[in-house]
């Protein structure tokens, strides 16, 4: 798979996102590495599946711009698309997922890590919506969850002020639900991971099923995202933000 890398250990599966150098950037190669990965953990019956980015600067920073800055709005349509069922397939995963968060977790970095059930993040971890920075809106099926979590208010915010949040912040506002030394993530995610897959099988995919149909998202809501995503790919201004992320 290259960019994405799946390793199994006493029933936890793990999938890396292995592109250390672009900052784990999803271009489309990745988000496809991505999916199947996901569909092997699915086939490999695993009891609790770990999410996390390989080197020690991210976990993920979303799209890759260098892809998107000349994408055509069907070309925009279909990256999407992709992206949108990588995240349903971790919304709707079997068994209960941890993002493991190190470094910078942003865009659609951010909502594959919100649609794990749980996420582990490192005191240095900075994390955000930061998809207007860019002229583009999340898109990923991550914004609803977020309202559920910080509330109207605060969702709308962060999103709208493309906020990035330190750790501390993210943890007082319960986006994460354990913050740790930057050295322990991996092994504290983990940890809990090992502690899940201990459970009773059978009850705890049940369990995992009631609260994916509580936060469940009516298709028609995905579908808006994306149409809003593809249009904003016809503008100069998604455009020119785009090239002057390149410049810096």
């Amino acid at each position: 798979m290259g960019t994405v890398r799946l390793d199994t250990d006493g029933g936890v599966g793990t999938v890396t996102i292995d592109r250390p150098e672009r900052h784990n950037a999803l271009d489309s190669a990745t988000l496809s590495a991505l999916e199947s990965a996901l569909a092997e953990a699915r086939d490999d019956d695993v009891a609790a599946l770990v999410l996390t980015g390989a080197g020690e600067e991210a976990f993920s920073v979303g799209a890759d711009v260098r892809e998107l800055a000349d994408a055509s709005v069907a070309e925009a349509d279909a990256y999407v698309a992709a992206a949108q069922r990588v995240t349903g397939e971790l919304a709707g995963f079997p068994v209960p997922t941890v993002a493991a968060i190190d470094g910078y977790c942003l865009g659609g970095g951010w909502e594959l890590a919100l649609n794990c059930d749980l996420r582990v993040a490192s005191e240095r971890a900075v994390l955000g919506h930061t998809e207007l920075d860019l002229a583009v809106v999340p898109a990923w099926g991550g914004v609803r969850k977020l309202v559920r979590l910080v509330g109207d208010e605060t969702a709308r915010r962060l999103v709208f002020f493309a906020e990035r949040l330190d750790a501390q912040d993210a943890y007082e506002l319960d986006l994460v639900g354990d913050l740790v030394a930057h050295d322990e993530v991996d092994d504290y995610a983990h940890g809990l991971a090992e502690d899940l897959a201990d459970q009773p099988a059978f009850a705890l995919r049940a369990a995992k099923e009631t609260f994916e149909y509580a936060w469940r998202e009516r298709p028609a809501d995905l579908g808006f995202q994306r149409r809003l995503w593809g249009e904003l790919f016809g503008t100069d201004a998604r455009r020119e933000a785009m090239y002057e992320f390149l410049d810096r």
